[in-house]
């Protein structure tokens, strides 16, 4: 039986604290990306099917644009080190430092024991939608991709183009991998386009109709070198369901974009993470 204390009201007015102050962080040089990224020049071009992932490779100094070119799409990102797939984008540290959406000067950090920026974001369209009256926002780090295990627990169906496995077919054909090691690799993604939030009353997560167009476009400055790997979300523009094949879906593209000669003077990439690596021994 629940036992309320005298002074559950006054538990509750506490006010929070945030546990991961950012103040200390070093901060990009976001004028010097920003030019960068706007004068660069198409230098790889991939197109993600509906209900399918594809893979591109982005050197470090380049920028990573995902764009929607037919409708509102949705997509969930996988981001590695190009030469070491153990070092992958975190998204529970992404959003203790940045919150649960990110967008313009937010960066995407990697896995432990490197946790170093991966991505920079350096353009975003979707930047104007804020926070809406349902605590909804854009680009999360929050959810965790559609997959075929939570499809089969819910439903008792195999769904096989749900993101984790679409992530893992693109993943194992880029690096050469079966799909059982491709799949060990495959994590937490970047929500891209999507739009989501937690309930007010059941603090449960939901989704809505995401405010993507053609022409929309997130642009990630690559930090090192990465292999990113995209699915077009079988959901659609998620305004209803996921992991269907009841959703209107759309293709979404990958393009590597290259800055022009001298217009990086002066960036250098991230060193891994400086923590000695004894703990506490």
């Amino acid at each position: 039986m629940m036992n309320i204390p005298d002074d559950a009201d006054a538990r509750r007015a506490v006010k929070p604290v945030i546990c991961y102050p950012t103040e200390a962080l070093p901060r990009p040089d976001m004028a010097l990306l920003q030019r960068a990224s706007a004068a660069a020049q198409l230098g790889a071009r991939v197109v993600v099917p509906p209900r399918d992932a594809a893979a591109i490779r982005v050197p470090a100094g380049h920028i990573l644009r995902i764009s929607a070119v037919e409708g509102p799409q949705v997509g969930d990102l996988n981001l590695f080190a190009a030469d070491n797939l153990d070092e992958r984008f975190y998204s529970g540290k992404t959003r203790a430092l940045h919150g649960t959406h990110v967008t313009t000067g937010d960066q995407l950090w990697s896995s432990f024991p490197y946790l170093r920026p991966m991505a920079t974001i350096v353009a975003d369209t979707l930047g104007w939608y804020g926070i809406d009256a349902f605590g909804g926002s854009v680009h999360d780090v929050i959810g965790t991709r559609c997959d075929p295990y939570t499809g089969r627990l819910l439903s008792a169906v195999d769904y096989h183009h749900c993101c984790h496995s679409n992530l893992t077919r693109a993943l194992a054909d880029a690096a050469g991998l079966s799909l059982t090691q491709a799949e060990r690799h495959v994590h937490d993604v970047l929500n891209v386009f999507m739009c989501t939030g937690f309930t007010r009353d059941t603090g449960q997560y939901f989704m809505k109709a995401s405010p993507v167009r053609p022409g929309d476009y997130l642009d990630l400055f690559a930090e090192i070198d990465l292999l990113a790997v995209l699915s077009a979300c079988p959901g659609g523009d998620c305004s209803a369901e996921h992991s269907s094949d009841a959703a209107a879906c759309c293709p979404l593209v990958m393009e590597q974009r290259v800055p022009q000669a001298g217009h990086l003077d002066g960036w250098v990439p991230p060193a891994v993470n400086a923590y000695d690596g004894s703990h506490g021994r």
